[in-house]
């Protein structure tokens, strides 16, 4: 999928959401745990109510390979899904991936080719040739961490080097990466007062925003310092929507979820 087919599904649609599919059993609605494949069960409820409120779909695949095989035929069957029958739908395969040279052109291979996802998080930690394999395959997307919205982020990200914060250096670095016209960057929600200075470095990229909702990001500071003339930014929200009921009304409860951000989001694009 291309930026423009994004922003168009955005503008057709009324909204920049991604629902996080970050599948949990023990969270997941007891009916379920009887059918031959409860994580694709769940999904595809989740999908079926909510494709025609969000452009896009996040799962994490930690909560995948945390089932072994079967984890990774779910994830499998999910993308599969996704793909035949709603197309137009962006989909992110969250793996925060990053090595060096053969080992990141695999992992990029695994979920752009074997997976067909049309894009991937990676981790920019090992830098310029951990990344450029991934950016490699020209039309997918490529998107970097650059600010999370976890505690920890303060022990690296936002440290001062030579007068500038560690996480400016890191995005402004990757701007000359080979390819990087198909990078997206990750910055969470409750990081929002640091977004006029990243647009600054990138007026015009994607950003991929979790941390709205449960995490207590707000929606529309986000938006007042991240969004761009092509919107720019995909907001994340996972647990706050795929859990909102645990009872066989869980598609509903989630739609409803989904269908407030949505909202939210028709009234900020007027």
């Amino acid at each position: 999928m291309t930026t423009q087919q994004l922003v168009s599904e955005i503008q057709k649609k009324k909204s920049f959401l991604c629902i996080g599919l970050d599948v949990d059993l023990n969270k997941i609605p007891a009916h379920l745990l009887q059918e031959e494949d409860p994580i694709f069960a769940f999904n595809k409820a989740i999908i079926d109510a909510t494709h025609h409120l969000c452009v896009a779909y996040k799962p994490n695949t930690a909560f995948y390979e945390a089932y072994g095989i079967k984890g990774w035929k779910s994830l499998e069957r999910t993308i599969n899904y996704l793909n035949e029958k709603h197309p137009e739908i962006f989909t992110i395969a969250d793996a925060k991936r990053g090595d060096i040279g053969n080992t990141s052109t695999m992992y990029a291979k695994a979920f752009f080719e074997d997976l067909a996802f049309d894009s991937v998080t990676v981790a920019p930690y090992m830098g310029k040739d951990s990344v450029e394999p991934f950016l490699a395959f020209e039309d997918k997307h490529t998107i970097m961490l650059a600010l999370t919205s976890n505690q920890g982020a303060f022990d690296f990200q936002t440290k001062t080097i030579d007068g500038k914060e560690l996480y400016k250096q890191v995005i402004e670095t990757s701007k000359s990466w080979k390819n990087s016209q198909n990078l997206m960057y990750v910055v969470g929600a409750t990081k929002a007062e640091y977004l006029a200075d990243i647009r600054k470095i990138i007026p015009e990229s994607f950003l991929l925003v979790p941390g709205v909702g449960a995490q207590g990001g707000s929606l529309e500071e986000v938006c007042k310092y991240g969004m761009t003339d092509t919107i720019g930014l995909l907001i994340n929200s996972s647990r706050g929507i795929i859990y909102a009921s645990n009872e066989s009304d869980f598609a509903e409860a989630a739609a409803a979820k989904a269908k407030e951000l949505q909202q939210q989001m028709e009234s900020i694009l007027k």
